[in-house]
């Protein structure tokens, strides 16, 4: 009898997950910078999209607190699914890569250019969403209750302890990177989809902040009180994405990541070195 592995059922285990991801993360790493700055633009524009369907949600003064929350937090996954499924380039999805250069599979310098043009990348496509966003006439919705979200929304971000922000990065990027996790243990778009909506809504429910989701957010709001003519500070952009940026990188690269390669990949390492009768070393990517 065949083993026919297209009409399985069966989720890749934790262990074939961590060997994906290291195969992935090598993957990413190689890619044609053209390819990556595209990709990562789709990514931006796709987790903005979610964004949107979030705030039109958080826009609806029916609904009560938890309603909103938990409805925004649903809606918000269709970002990531698209991401996953449509394929893009997320440069929180992309934290973990710091598995693949722990194994030694990638340099340092490699990791952080795919962080620096994904990122980057992420930037110019949600902030282009957002352009396009406000020139469709969308945050006139609701008698302009959907404006005046994206305005509030935005003031709260900027105006938030950074602190705070950077503790919330690192919170949202463990929920975040656990879905990409899961993901790929599906087979299947369906398996995805249940992957990807409890972690994301759960971070999203949570009130945790995710740099590429903000990347779109603010903008609109800058982009809305100019169009009102209140005064816009670009310094509570930066005063937003720092701290977020920072600890989404904690929060995939190291509470993610790193924990699964000590816990399924440094394992076979030390086999594989006293198997083969060598000296167990920290991999060169690493030292």
């Amino acid at each position: 009898m065949t083993d026919d592995r297209r009409f399985s059922f069966d989720a890749y285990s934790p262990a074939q997950i961590a060997q994906r991801v290291n195969d992935l993360g090598v993957a990413k790493t190689r890619q044609p910078l053209l390819s990556q700055f595209m990709l990562g633009m789709l990514a931006g524009a796709f987790i903005g999209l979610g964004a949107m369907y979030f705030v039109l949600v958080q826009s609806d003064p029916s609904l009560g607190f938890a309603a909103k929350r938990v409805i925004g937090g649903f809606v918000f996954s269709l970002g990531l699914l698209l991401v996953v499924v449509a394929g893009a380039e997320l440069f929180t999805g992309n934290n973990l890569l710091a598995m693949a250069w722990a194994d030694g599979k990638v340099s340092s310098v490699e990791v952080l250019g795919n962080w620096i043009v994904i990122c980057a990348s992420n930037f110019a496509g949600a902030v282009g969403l957002a352009i396009v966003v406000f020139l469709s006439g969308h945050p006139a919705m609701n008698a302009g209750a959907v404006r005046e979200t994206y305005i509030a929304i935005a003031t709260a971000k900027t105006s938030a302890p950074m602190t705070s922000l950077f503790f919330s990065g690192i919170m949202c990027n463990v929920l975040v990177c656990m879905a990409v996790w899961m993901t790929l243990a599906g087979r299947s778009v369906i398996d995805k989809l249940a992957a990807i909506v409890l972690p994301i809504s759960g971070f999203v429910a949570a009130g945790y902040e995710h740099s590429v989701a903000n990347m779109y957010l603010i903008p609109m709001g800058m982009i809305l009180k100019a169009a009102r003519g209140d005064a816009v500070e670009l310094g509570g952009l930066a005063h937003n994405l720092a701290p977020v940026i920072a600890g989404n990188l904690v929060g995939g690269s190291v509470l993610v990541a790193l924990v699964y390669y000590v816990i399924y990949t440094r394992p076979q390492r030390l086999t594989a070195h006293a198997a083969g009768g060598g000296e167990t070393k920290p991999p060169a990517a690493a030292q």
